[in-house]
């Protein structure tokens, strides 16, 4: 196109902003990494909800200023309280574009001997069980173009001492998720595995309190590589989406 003074104007293309206008729904979004991607996505464009166990309505409330956002509480382990949460997001948005399954919890840092059957099951609802509940009610608001992005973390691929709940959690996440990825490509809704590596959240004070935070990746480093794979054209996906640190494995 051509401007008023005969120079040529370069007009914004809609490629610049591939998220804009998107609907993204961010589970586990009051701390840490999901409120990160949730902020990371609110500026990319997309129009953002937001489910979490918030400790309160004042909680809520603040997080929703700050994003501009909806949310609304949720335990990823109760299938009520998900069909809940996405009655709303229905009735408001009418669509899902983006689901991010980041909800997690560590768990206590015990060898297998020595772990309740009740810490093990509750690691394992909210981290496996809840990606399931989430994913298979969100399903029937996607369509072709939409995307999934399940964070799996490092220890998907490896084992650590100690904490054999949240490993299976996310060994089994993980399987989840490949074949989540093989039964929607026909859908044409992309499936990314995230596997972050040492990164500054609460998550340390259970499994290492005296860690190097100093050499982990910050939350905001995870989500800018959340929103590039996103972002990407239709016809690519990133399928795993591995980020460790520069100075490698604590």
């Amino acid at each position: 196109m051509i401007g008023r003074s005969g120079h040529r104007v370069i007009e914004k293309s809609k490629s610049f902003d591939p998220l804009r206008g998107k609907i993204a729904v961010v589970t586990g979004a009051s701390r840490g990494i999901g409120l990160a991607i949730a902020q990371a996505l609110a500026d990319a464009g997309c129009r953002v909800a937001l489910a979490a166990r918030f400790r309160d309505a004042r909680q809520i409330r603040e997080v929703q200023r700050k994003l501009r956002a909806f949310a609304q509480s949720c335990d990823v382990r109760d299938e009520r309280s998900v069909s809940a949460f996405f009655a709303a997001v229905s009735e408001r948005f009418g669509r899902v574009d983006v689901l991010v399954n980041n909800a997690g919890i560590g768990g206590p840092s015990r060898k297998v001997a020595e772990l309740s059957p009740d810490d093990w099951r509750e690691v394992i609802e909210t981290n496996l069980t809840g990606m399931f509940l989430t994913t298979r009610t969100a399903l029937p608001l996607m369509k072709r173009g939409a995307s999934i992005v399940n964070n799996l973390s490092v220890s998907a691929k490896s084992a650590f001492p100690g904490m054999s709940a949240y490993n299976a959690s996310k060994h089994g996440a993980a399987g989840f998720t490949n074949t989540l990825r093989e039964e929607l490509r026909e859908q044409g809704i992309r499936v990314i595995g995230l596997y972050p590596g040492a990164t500054d959240t609460d998550i340390w004070k259970q499994f290492w309190p005296a860690a190097p935070r100093q050499r982990m990746m910050s939350p905001k480093t995870i989500a800018r590589a959340v929103v590039f794979a996103l972002s990407l054209p239709p016809e690519a996906t990133v399928e795993e989406l591995v980020i460790a640190p520069t100075g490698g494995a604590l």
